[in-house]
């Protein structure tokens, strides 16, 4: 069995470039990730586009051709068909908690709380804090301007209200006089 090219840009793209187990990217490793057969073709896994999931190498590496084959196993938790937070609680230290008998077997089997990844999810929270206040201070700015216009507006139509103050009491003081 051969995955063409093809279907590795597909599997790659609808991974947004990322580890479906743990979420480095390839910008993170500096390179492609992995195909990974999550039921192992050894195990009868097919090709299938929806059997694919596209990893590190890391996670690869650990998961290796592990398939439950019988009622007791434990199930390894799939990215293609559950959302991470279903399985998985992240931590404020970085950790991941699990949240079920599925998320356990997974952080265990693929090492997903290893120190680099850890790390990575730090940082990553950073990044994403960052650019939240970032987005939060260009927002301030783009206020700060728009107010800035409409008081020069409003100064403009003071000076005309003044001016127009200024010769109506001429005219009365004229008159009056």
């Amino acid at each position: 069995m051969t995955i063409t090219v093809d279907v590795r840009e597909q599997v790659r793209q609808r991974a947004n470039f990322a580890c479906e187990f743990c979420g480095v990217t390839e910008i993170d490793t500096g390179g492609q990730l992995t195909i990974d057969h999550f039921q192992p073709s050894t195990k009868q896994g097919s090709d299938n586009l929806k059997n694919l999931v596209y990893c590190c190498i890391h996670c690869n590496q650990y998961k290796l051709n592990y398939w439950s084959t019988h009622a007791n196993d434990p199930v390894l938790w799939n990215p293609r068909h559950e959302p991470h937070s279903k399985h998985f609680l992240e931590l404020k230290d970085g950790t991941l908690h699990p949240l079920t008998p599925t998320g356990t077997f997974t952080l265990k089997r693929l090492r997903l709380n290893r120190s680099p990844l850890v790390a990575h999810r730090l940082q990553k929270r950073q990044h994403t804090e960052e650019m939240s206040l970032l987005t939060r201070y260009q927002n301030t700015i783009e206020l700060i301007e728009k107010m800035h216009i409409q008081l020069s507006e409003l100064i403009g139509e003071q000076q005309k209200l003044l001016k127009e103050q200024k010769r109506l009491l001429t005219l009365l003081f004229e008159n009056w006089h």
